[in-house]
């Protein structure tokens, strides 16, 4: 029997949007570095292939000089299949598995585990429910990193899973501006509007606007969407070595009859229930789901000459949560165990961040020093009202009625004094990191960080007390060039993170701890195209899985695992036209008894899509994305499976003049019929789209 999800892992959605909690121990992704005169960098992205992912160490380092495997999904590719929102674009990353577990909250795992960090521009912090809640909107972001494995350059905390960065929009020296309309399948429409420029003569001060808008119906019986985004940015040269940028963005993801859990796959007896069609969907008309999110960041950089730098980063996040649920717990014939739950939320968050990089030489060699010190807190308060039936919520329902979505909306005003969230995190950290140069071909990186983390308040009634001081968790990785093109690494952390959640004995989660390991080879062709072969082996412990619902709320178990896989991706213009990303990955993870765990990951799994420009029509390009997994069962109940399946999409663009273009894009092609998720113990799941179609003109000056 599926337990209800309750607030806490609601709340993580505060993380969703805004990669909420526990403060700023993560801050390592590659991002994007701009010049101080606000133009763009000169290694902007190209096609397919993605900026020099930079700050992963904070030491400058190009994918090929990176111990660790990099994924970038890039504008163009965001533009070229209409992948406006991030669980369509990491759907389209190598290695990164998207797990739709219901209407309004997404799992995301790579190597087997569950990323669970987002970060912007590189500051950001674990979630606190491991998944999205809402939606994240693309329109902001020139690009999107993915660093595969374990974050532990400079920090050496998290799952060894993948980090997700989100490379924000930057003012331009010149004009520029985008305005696209596209309409689609259900009703779907959508309008961009992005501006950039200087506002002053001599280009000292440059904005940027953008706007989204972005509505619809769905192929699910009933549920509708609205996303509405707007962003403000702003670059100030102070003077010759000193730039300004200051934003604003306010992110609003609003859904109409969204649900907790999905369709039961299983009855109160394990057997397997089916449907005939794709559109089922057990949200009813008076649910919703409102997420709200308003961030503002400032960050000044300082040029001291000769090679050293500064920066120091500013960001405050505010987000509303508001939400009618209802989920189906249990099906007996057409009795079902329901629950139906209101409940609002205020997350207030501030982090900070400075750091100071630059050369040295010693033996007479030229080295690279990066240190700094980051402080995060996160305040967060909660208040749930249920429908009084026992005081746990549960109540008697019609199945048939569900899915016809006829059943009305009960009383939602009970509560009482431990049906609440207040509690706070605070994290300090002091990092440190170095790229000597042992030779001239060969590379070492060493990092550390010495972490403090405090929680207090209380969380459903238990005490959110937390306590970890001065952990320090090291880095190391050895990267050899083997001529300009091709270089080999490796690369070893320890894992290192903090838990909030409670276990069956009613106490906080041990930390996370283990270690990671990865060793690889790289190449950078002189067509443009990026080679990565990756294989890599982790080892954790204490990793919290579901139990139960008890006492109010979701309880835990700390298990142990072991991973080993493989990855194989290509990125960039393979050939003169040709625009590829492309991967390949196996994963196989063990229990502490030696057995396959964690069945719902696909062992096998590919990833690719593709453009081309036609020779004989230059402003014509065609393309196509795949998407192949592995058979996966869940692991709660053997007899839900879902066989090995492949998604095809098609596009074709047309670029009428120089200011307008126009395209088409046809997904899920063969109209193949399959579940979203399996994931972990939830025994239940929607159907993916049927086949779709959306038709989007754009202009540009």
């Amino acid at each position: 029997m599926k337990a209800r999800l309750p607030a806490s892992l609601l709340l993580a959605g505060t993380c969703s949007v805004l990669s909420v909690a526990h403060a700023a121990d993560e801050i390592t992704l590659p991002s994007t570095q701009i010049q101080s005169n606000g133009a763009q960098a000169d290694d902007q992205s190209q096609g397919y292939q993605g900026k020099t992912a930079t700050s992963t160490t904070r030491l400058g380092l190009s994918d090929k000089e990176t111990p660790q495997a990099v994924t970038t999904v890039t504008r163009d590719q965001i533009d070229d299949f209409r992948m406006n929102s991030v669980k369509q674009a990491l759907r389209a990353a190598p290695s990164v598995t998207v797990e739709q577990i219901e209407t309004d909250r997404t799992e995301f795992t790579s190597r087997g585990f569950d990323i669970n960090t987002f970060e912007y521009d590189g500051m950001g912090m674990p979630f606190t429910g491991d998944l999205l809640v809402g939606d994240q909107d693309l329109a902001e972001y020139e690009q999107i990193d993915v660093l595969h494995g374990a974050n532990g350059l400079m920090s050496g905390t998290g799952n060894p899973s993948a980090t997700v960065n989100f490379v924000r929009k930057r003012p331009t020296r010149d004009w520029q501006a985008k305005i696209g309309t596209s309409v689609g399948s259900w009703d779907n429409r959508r309008v961009d509007v992005d501006v950039s420029g200087p506002l002053t003569d001599s280009g000292n001060v440059r904005g940027r606007f953008i706007y989204a808008h972005d509505k619809g119906n769905s192929y699910l019986d009933r549920y509708s969407h609205e996303i509405n985004v707007a962003a403000g940015l702003l670059d100030f040269d102070l003077s010759d070595a000193d730039t300004l940028t200051v934003g604003f963005s306010q992110h609003n993801s609003d859904s109409n009859a969204s649900s907790w859990g999905n369709l039961p796959l299983s009855d109160s007896d394990g057997n397997p229930i089916h449907y005939s069609g794709r559109s089922a969907n057990v949200g009813q008309p008076w649910t919703y789901w409102n997420v709200h999110t308003q961030r503002t960041f400032a960050e000044l950089k300082h040029d001291f000459g000769n090679g050293w730098s500064s920066k120091l980063s500013v960001t405050g996040i505010r987000q509303y949560q508001d939400t009618d649920m209802f989920y189906i717990d249990s099906v007996t014939g057409d009795d079902a165990l329901a629950y139906a739950t209101h409940i609002t939320s205020k997350t207030d968050q501030l982090i900070g961040e400075a750091q100071l990089s630059g050369p040295f030489t010693l033996f007479g060699r030229d080295h690279e020093l990066t240190i700094g010190a980051n402080y995060g807190r996160t305040h967060l308060k909660a208040n749930e009202h249920d429908i009084d039936a026992d005081a746990d919520g549960y109540y008697n329902v019609s199945f048939s009625g569900a899915l016809a979505g006829s059943l009305v909306r009960p009383s939602l005003d009970y509560t009482f004094d431990t049906n609440n969230q207040n509690f706070s995190d605070t994290q300090k950290s002091l990092y440190a990191g170095a790229r000597f140069s042992l030779m001239d071909d060969l590379h070492w990186i060493v990092g550390a960080r010495m972490l403090s983390a405090d929680g207090k308040g209380l969380d459903y009634g238990v005490d959110h007390h937390t306590r970890e001081h001065g952990k320090v968790t090291p880095y190391t990785g050895l990267v050899y060039d083997l001529n300009d093109q091709w270089s080999v690494y490796g690369s070893w952390t320890q894992i290192y993170s903090p838990q909030y959640k409670v276990g069956v004995d009613g106490r906080m989660l041990d930390p996370l701890e283990g270690t990671s390991e990865e060793i690889g080879i790289k190449g950078s062709l002189d067509s443009g195209l990026n080679l990565t072969a990756a294989a890599f082996k982790t080892k954790q412990e204490n990793v919290s899985e579901y139990v139960d619902f008890v006492g109010g709320r979701s309880v835990y178990d700390a298990l142990d695992y072991k991973s080993h896989g493989i990855e194989l991706q290509a990125s960039g213009e393979a050939l003169p036209g040709l625009d590829l990303l492309a991967g390949y990955t196996y994963v196989r993870i063990d229990d502490d008894n030696g057995d396959r765990a964690r069945k719902y990951v696909p062992t096998h799994s590919l990833r690719g899509m593709a453009t081309y420009r036609l020779p004989g029509m230059p402003n014509a390009k065609v393309g196509t994305r795949v998407t192949w997994q592995g058979p996966v069962e869940n692991d709660a109940n053997s007899a839900i499976r879902q066989n090995a399946y492949a998604l095809v999409d098609l596009m074709t663009s047309y670029d009428i003049d120089p200011h307008w273009s126009t395209s088409l894009n046809l997904n899920n092609v063969t109209d193949r019929k399959y579940l979203m998720s399996l994931y972990n113990s939830a025994t239940s799941a929607n159907y993916g789209a049927p086949r779709n179609l959306t038709a989007s003109l754009t202009w540009t000056y």
